[in-house]
């Protein structure tokens, strides 16, 4: 069967090079749009539940991070003998003081019970020193239960290795079709401007579709690629590449060093967090100053605020104290101190991070929602609701394009097969250099579109053959 003739008014239509580019790119936008938008919706959908997550936590978790403001704030060493002596069987890593008033102070425990990477989370009332609770924590960022089944089912459906391939393909083609959708849009000729960023009135049918969809699309290009952007730096694939480049081009993340003199490196500040179940750092053997008096040390070196985190001394190594607001202004501040007499034995300041780590920093934040906090949650929920939309108005188009050829109703005809044969070679050639690099910079965007190229092609070799005339029939006349 012939393909059918793209159904775009004259009103699309260019010349030169863009005229020549644009059945090529509509094609890619339309079939990259049909296959891989049922993962960008799973994607849109969890990414909106985990952007709300923060606050929901704030809800389902109030019992344990609230209590009634006090008088007077107890020192830390004796909410930390409180979170002990409750598990007697736990190891306490780290304490993250009350962060304001009214907040619970939250104490770290390695708990052999608890998978490899999940710490208890226990909540210690600064005011009394009443345990308040306790939960699983998960990660650097100490998500609760709610907040980590949310990010889980976002990031791999709760089905492990396996699972990553679907938000690692979602992520290496949301630039794609974001960007291809884009340049459609803008190269559509129109009687106004004012029609590119906001949808047409008086329109039916398809044409009332494309301007909502086009319309919309125009707004959130720039954060889809953004989110499209940051998620490849979490994937499995691309994220590897992504960290190499980093590495080679001086951005890699710093750390402060908590190793004492004459001891080994501790792992640059992260000691305790999902290391496995480690000696007591009240055991180790050496003088303490405690931990009030180390964070005492950190504030006078600079690092104060409302957000701390503290990871308690292993052997040969010292506290380390860290700012943790995420917020912009961004404070990640840290410091060393010699559990022996208060010494500052290494110091970071967020100000000296390399350019490259800045920007990985702030694009991260952004994604997870903590950037900018409440507002920043609220913008990806919309950015995401509008991504939902966009996916519902294209298989709305698909199914209005009317349908193929021998059925009463369905979706509609695809792109006209051969579009690259329109681009002249000047432009084909680089463009298939760029497509070969990117691919094997991204590999699930690579591999799948090389899949998508091999069953194309074979379905138009099988399509030709079928309908290629038999010996001895009619050839029919052109007209026209």
């Amino acid at each position: 069967m012939p393909a059918a003739p793209l159904p775009e008014s004259a009103t699309t239509q260019g010349s030169g090079t863009w005229a020549a580019l644009r059945p090529l790119l509509l094609r890619l936008h339309f079939y990259a749009g049909i296959l891989i938008a049922p993962l960008l919706l799973v994607a849109a959908l969890s990414g909106m539940l985990y952007a709300l997550s923060y606050q929901a936590e704030k809800v389902v978790y109030r019992h344990e991070l609230y209590v009634p403001v006090g008088e007077r704030t107890l020192p830390l060493g004796e909410q930390v003998e409180a979170a002990r002596a409750a598990h007697p069987d736990s190891t306490v890593t780290a304490v993250w003081p009350s962060p304001e008033a009214g907040a619970t102070t939250r104490v770290l425990m390695a708990d052999p019970e608890l998978a490899e990477g999940v710490q208890l989370a226990v909540f210690v009332d600064p005011y009394t020193a009443e345990v308040r609770g306790d939960l699983p924590s998960y990660g650097s960022s100490g998500a609760l239960p709610l907040r980590t089944w949310l990010s889980r089912l976002h990031v791999d459906l709760h089905l492990g290795e396996l699972g990553r391939n679907y938000s690692e393909m979602a992520a290496s083609w949301m630039w794609v079709v974001a960007l291809g959708g884009l340049a459609l849009w803008i190269g559509r000729r129109r009687t106004g401007r004012r029609s590119l960023a906001v949808p047409e009135r008086g329109l039916t049918g398809r044409r009332r579709t494309l301007s909502w969809h086009g319309a919309v699309g125009l707004w959130a290009v720039a954060g889809l690629v953004l989110l499209s952007a940051t998620g490849l730096t979490w994937s499995r694939y691309a994220g590897e590449n992504i960290d190499a480049v980093r590495s080679q081009l001086g951005g890699a993340t710093p750390a402060v060093s908590a190793a004492l003199d004459g001891a080994a490196p501790g792992g640059g500040g992260h000691e305790g967090h999902g290391a496995g179940h480690q000696p007591d750092p009240a055991a180790s053997a050496g003088p303490d100053i405690g931990i009030d008096r180390a964070v005492e040390a950190a504030r006078a070196a600079g690092v104060d605020g409302g957000s701390l985190a503290v990871t308690l001394p292993a052997e040969g190594q010292a506290y380390v104290v860290k700012q943790t607001d995420t917020a912009f202004p961004v404070q990640l501040d840290s410091v060393a101190v010699d559990p022996a007499d208060g010494r500052i034995t290494d110091r970071l300041r967020f100000s000296d991070f390399p350019l490259l780590a800045k920007l990985t920093r702030y694009g991260i934040d952004a994604h997870m929602g903590v950037l900018f906090g409440l507002p920043n949650q609220l913008a990806l929920a919309a950015l995401m609701a509008a991504l939902v939309l966009l996916i519902v108005w294209g298989y709305r188009m698909w199914w209005q394009r009317g349908p193929v050829k021998g059925r009463s109703s369905g979706p509609g005809r695809p792109a006209r097969r051969g579009a690259w044969r329109r681009v002249p070679a000047t432009l084909l050639l680089p463009l298939a250099a760029v497509a070969a690099l990117t691919g094997w910079f991204v590999p699930m965007l690579g591999l799948s579109l090389l899949a998508f190229l091999v069953v194309d092609a074979a379905v138009g070799a099988v399509t030709a053959r079928r309908d290629r005339p038999g010996p001895g029939a009619a050839t029919p006349s052109r007209t026209g």
